[in-house]
């Protein structure tokens, strides 16, 4: 196993690396975080009045115009419904839009990118992750998911939504989520170097990153309870909602738990202390 995953984990970095065509990924100055822009990446289970503010404010509020990603969904789930009502329902059905393409050809196609260049966010919903990276994995979708980064916009995701922002896709095997690293192993990157998990106590996943990073010390590994997620901006990331976040990080022999409120220097790669305020 120590063997696979350090394999996995030097094809990850020279599938990064590569960044094949059309996608092109800047070089930036930040560790794992993006330089411009935030993520907002979400452990799954129901979203609160507390997500959505935080995915709201990032997007611009009022004037936000946002593209739900619904490719983890399998063809009978209509859950997504739901997703598409709730942003409808706070900016208007006008500036939300749907994106399901079904092949790596519609990915490439310019007629199909009109409405996520001119996005300031965008919620990818929960499935399976490796649908998502079938369809848009190294496309010119990738690349303005990148774009929309950089012109400061925000990308929100929630349990397979969530995973696929890292760059090693965990749980990205098609014979089922028990397979830690399986068959379609490279994320859409947004955090870099990173593994991401989800619904991490609701389904007792919190040690099931610690082999891959004691195995990849050049990866983080971020586990994240339902209800519950981390704002990142830059090179460092704030908990909010319910519950709890594992972090995973080499020279521990285990994780351990950030609650809401708490902060993390992804550069450093240990909590932000909070400030004293003076007598």
């Amino acid at each position: 196993m120590r063997k696979l995953i350090l394999f996995l984990s030097g094809l990850v970095l020279a599938l990064g690396a590569a960044a094949q065509n059309p996608t092109v990924v800047d070089l930036s100055v930040t560790r794992h975080g993006p330089e411009h822009g935030s993520l907002l990446i979400i452990g799954g289970g129901r979203m609160t009045d507390v997500l959505w503010d935080s995915f709201f404010e990032l997007a611009g509020g009022s004037d936000s115009r946002i593209v739900v990603i619904t490719n983890a969904s399998a063809p009978e789930d209509t859950s997504y419904f739901s997703t598409i009502r709730a942003i409808s329902n706070r900016i208007g059905k006008d500036r939300v839009s749907r994106m399901h393409l079904t092949t790596i050809d519609e990915a490439n196609d310019e007629k199909n990118l009109k409405e996520l260049r001119r996005a300031t966010g965008v919620f990818i919903t929960g499935g399976r992750q490796w649908r998502i990276a079938e369809v848009y994995l190294n496309t010119k979708v990738h690349r303005e998911l990148f774009a929309l980064l950089s012109r400061g916009g925000v990308i929100a995701g929630t349990s397979a939504g969530a995973s696929i922002q890292g760059s090693l896709l965990w749980r990205g095997d098609t014979r089922g989520a028990q397979h830690l690293i399986g068959d379609h192993t490279q994320g859409l990157g947004f955090l870099k170097l990173s593994a991401i998990d989800q619904h991490i106590l609701v389904r007792n996943r919190q040690h099931d990153l610690d082999a891959f990073i004691k195995a990849a010390p050049e990866f983080i590994g971020i586990g994240i309870d339902e209800s519950t997620a981390i704002v990142v901006k830059g090179d460092e990331f704030e908990v909010i909602g319910k519950s709890y976040v594992a972090v995973h990080q080499a020279g521990r022999e285990r994780f351990f738990f950030l609650r809401p409120g708490q902060r993390y220097d992804l550069k450093e790669h240990k909590p932000i202390s909070p400030q004293r305020q003076a007598n």
